[in-house]
């Protein structure tokens, strides 16, 4: 307690500033480990916070109680038959979804096909997907209607649409999109008039847009009925790679299953997988499974390891930091001598020696670390203005990191402040 009364005395603060003052350089230098240490916390958690932020909005974003099967391109070894035609039949078919729909636990499905990768209004074209999708996918994956309607039962095979926010700016800019008119075009059908029913929110994650795990963006996507996809387009999708028309034969693009129970997702996925490959032949795999409830959980805890291995990394610089002020502390003592040994020749004790050194120390170390969160945090402000990086300060790291500063500050200068205070007063006064 005496220790404590002591080092909040004003004149011992007062005269810690004095002394640091009189050596300016040599005080800045010693806080800059700490303005290192405690700006590098801050900025490397706030970086990997971003991150790792927006990868788990996209993976919410899914829904945790939903499995999605997506039908990809087997290599070339892996198909049927090695027929020399551009035509290719593979993914997901209608049987597929039959039998995935009498699975146990399945509470609902949603089937997708993209038909076309073109839109254009007037004169603006947009490169994008165009999904044929059922009422319930926008209920089943969580995104959010901005204005106007989705479509539903009732439009049965009419050419209707709903727009990304992203399809929306780039092809109206500042007009109303609803009730005017998109042209799709598809290689098989040329230029195809949908009305525009409504338009899906900006779907953001962290602030930046939100994609489905890296495959959709869902701000970019145009959405019509499934039924007038079918009638339209039959199951047939042109594309052109490298100057060259690829035809492909994709009945299902994307399904959604939607389980009743949370913990039995996993469980349900391995069955969706069972399904499907019964239903192939041996080595054939022309689907992916994404279970954004595991994805989440494995992020997660990738999450926390790259938390503690960033504030291991940043710690190791506020011990460096920390050494640094033991180090001045002891050739301030050094030089100090004849000073220490004229106080206690005047009366004071032991524990005012102590005080006045840590005073010095906790003095260095907490503008070192009032600096350096001023530093992490401007250093993330710059990093997401320049690299357009979404960067997240967590509160609990600003508090932190000062606090451990002043930690390491006080620790690094405890022994110095005793070897002062233990020193002979009698050979302090002869020390040259």
């Amino acid at each position: 307690m005496v220790l404590i009364r002591t080092l909040l005395s004003r004149e011992l603060i007062a005269l810690g500033v004095r002394s640091l003052r009189a050596h300016k350089l040599r005080s800045f230098l010693t806080a800059l480990g700490m303005i290192f240490g405690v700006g590098a916390v801050i900025c490397m958690l706030s970086i990997g916070e971003g991150a790792s932020r927006e990868e788990l909005e996209s993976i919410r974003l899914l829904g945790s109680q939903n499995i999605i099967v997506r039908s990809v391109e087997p290599q070339r070894s892996q198909q049927a038959s090695e027929e020399t035609t551009s035509k290719q039949a593979y993914g997901v078919k209608r049987s597929d979804v039959a039998r995935i729909r009498a699975l146990p636990h399945v509470a609902d499905l949603v089937c997708m096909r993209e038909v076309a990768t073109l839109a254009t209004y007037v004169s603006r074209k947009f490169d994008c997907s165009v999904l044929g999708t059922t009422p319930n996918f926008f209920e089943v994956v969580n995104v959010r209607l901005a204005r106007g309607r989705v479509f539903s039962d009732l439009d049965g095979e009419a050419k209707v649409c709903v727009l990304g926010a992203e399809a929306a700016r780039v092809l109206f800019g500042y007009e109303d999109p609803l009730d005017k008119t998109v042209s799709v075009f598809a290689a098989a059908t040329g230029n195809v008039p949908y009305r525009v029913l409504g338009i899906l929110g900006d779907v953001r994650s962290a602030g930046t847009p939100a994609k489905g795990l890296g495959e959709r963006n869902v701000n970019r996507d145009i959405y019509i009925p499934l039924a007038t996809a079918d009638q339209r387009y039959g199951d047939l999708l042109y594309r052109r790679t490298s100057g060259m028309r690829e035809l492909k034969e994709i009945e299902v693009s994307d399904l959604y299953v939607h389980v009743d129970d949370q913990e039995r997702v996993i469980e349900v996925s391995k069955m969706v997988d069972r399904a499907l490959e019964h239903a192939r032949k041996a080595g054939l795999r022309d689907y992916s499974i994404t279970v954004p409830l595991a994805l989440l959980q494995q992020r997660e805890r990738a999450k926390r390891v790259w938390q503690i291995v960033l504030g291991s990394i940043a710690g190791v610089s506020l011990l460096v930091g920390g050494i640094g002020i033991m180090n001045i502390m002891l050739a301030s003592v050094t030089e100090r001598t004849r000073e220490i040994g004229i106080r206690r020749a005047l009366g004071a004790k032991r524990v005012h020696i102590t005080a006045q050194f840590l005073v010095e120390t906790l003095i260095l170390s907490c503008a070192g670390g009032m600096i350096g969160v001023a530093a992490g945090i401007g250093f993330a402000w710059i990093v997401t203005w320049v690299v357009e990086w979404e960067t997240i300060i967590p509160w609990w790291s600003v508090l932190l990191s000062f606090a451990v500063s002043a930690a390491v500050g006080v620790s690094c200068g405890l022994y110095p402040a005793r070897a002062a205070a233990v020193l002979d007063p009698i050979e302090a006064l002869r020390y040259e």
